[in-house]
């Protein structure tokens, strides 16, 4: 099996070559390099399946079944070791391509805070370029160096790699050109940025036509094989996740009954999809009447009119119920809720009738999915992020959903559990 093994690892490497899995525009960030680590390993094991039956080789079962798999999550995880180790180097600015953002204030203070707050982007933002203004001014956290006109003085002083365009009136396709020369003499990396925002990679085609770079955008539908392969994995992972933690569950419920008084567990009614209702559960982590006490906290703290009903240093909450809210464990019973149908194990955190009244037309759209145990939102910042930053990955989970991108959040929820931070209550 020596020569078959090599033969096999030479065959993977060429097709993680042509999947351009190393590219480095995918290396570091998002899920396109998983995708397409995943994508060149299946065409890899298609082709050695057909080359062993055309041969009639018999190739060991144990191979495929189980050395293959193993290889490709072990594959995945390297990556993800390297990437943490890239993220570590860009936070002290290595590895990083120094931009400049170049277009219309509004719109370079849109990207330069989109940058800002998404961390792992690559980007070190030096600073901008606009129509006219002051260079003592600040657009989005960062410094206007000047006008349009002064490109590449700017490229040359500050030793600049990379130029955003957001985009301007003032420029029309003869500047553009005569832009990109300048920039391709100087081996600095054009990037275009577009008027959309939060579309992942996979959505965006290019299709050059007439000369003109247009730019086609899919838009995805659960619907279909997508939603049943969902559920199925719903009901498989919930199933599983409930018999492996049945020890946990005997240990979290005897210390609920035993260090407080009131019932076990706690069911709260919720929006899901569509706009049902149903029973959320939960096992009790407050005192019986603290429904009762949350109008006057929310009022008491200011956030009774936003649809994020959290309470600061809630005073509700049991000394047990601290410690089951921090390492979510009070939230294990919602997969029973997953089990039966009315929650997914990835999707939206389902919310309260009265936090659902206050939503306007974009909140609405959180509605047209399951609601989840863990979503994006839970996984970037927790309890710490304001309404509008919650709404914002929501609406991007929603808009871009794909079932990797569920198992990279299922992950990061195992992260975020077993090692909780700060903002964890």
């Amino acid at each position: 099996y020596l020569v078959a093994m090599l033969a096999i690892a030479a065959l993977w490497l060429v097709c993680l070559v042509a999947f351009d899995t190393r590219d480095e525009h995918n290396v570091g960030q998002g899920v396109m390099e998983y995708r397409r680590i995943v994508n060149a390993s299946l065409v890899a094991f298609a082709i050695l399946i057909i080359i062993a039956f055309f041969l009639r080789s018999e190739m060991s079962r144990v191979m495929f079944f189980t050395l293959m798999p193993a290889g490709v999550l072990l594959l995945l995880f390297s990556r993800w070791l390297w990437r943490q180790w890239l993220r570590r180097r860009q936070k002290h600015h290595k590895y990083v391509h120094r931009t400049i953002i170049l277009g219309e204030r509004d719109k370079v203070a849109h990207i330069a805070r989109t940058i800002a707050r998404t961390p792992g982007t690559g980007y070190d933002l030096i600073g901008a370029l606009t129509d006219v203004g002051s260079v003592s001014q600040k657009l989005g956290g960062i410094p206007v160096l000047g006008a349009y006109g002064q490109a590449p003085e700017v490229i040359d002083r500050l030793q600049i790699d990379t130029v955003i365009v957001a985009g301007a009136d003032d420029l029309d396709p003869r500047s553009m050109r005569a832009l990109g020369w300048q920039l391709a003499d100087r081996d600095v990396q054009l990037v275009v940025a577009p008027a959309l925002t939060d579309v992942a990679g996979p959505r965006v085609h290019a299709r050059p036509l007439a000369g003109l770079p247009l730019i086609h955008v899919a838009f995805p539908r659960l619907e279909g094989a997508r939603r049943v392969g969902k559920r199925t994995f719903d009901i498989i992972g919930s199933s599983l996740l409930i018999l492996m933690l049945s020890p946990v569950f005997i240990g979290v419920a005897i210390a609920v009954l035993t260090t407080s008084r009131g019932p076990l567990l706690y069911q709260q009614e919720r929006i899901g999809r569509r706009g049902k209702p149903f029973g959320m559960l939960m096992f009790r982590s407050m005192i019986p009447d603290a429904d009762d006490r949350l109008a006057s906290l929310l009022d008491a703290q200011g956030t009774s009119e936003q649809p994020l009903f959290k309470v600061t240093n809630d005073p509700r909450i049991t000394p047990v119920g601290r410690v089951l809210r921090k390492y979510s464990l009070d939230e294990l019973p919602q997969l029973f809720n997953v089990l039966l149908g009315q929650m997914s194990l990835v999707g939206p955190r389902p919310q309260r009738p009265a936090e659902v009244a206050l939503y306007d037309d974009e909140a609405h759209r959180r509605l047209r999915v399951k609601p989840g145990m863990s979503g994006l939102w839970q996984v970037n910042g927790r309890s710490a992020l304001s309404w509008e930053d919650a709404l914002r990955f929501d609406l991007y989970y929603i808009e871009n959903w794909s079932f990797t991108q569920d198992i990279i959040i299922l992950f990061r929820t195992v992260k975020a559990v077993v090692a909780p931070n700060e903002t964890a209550h």
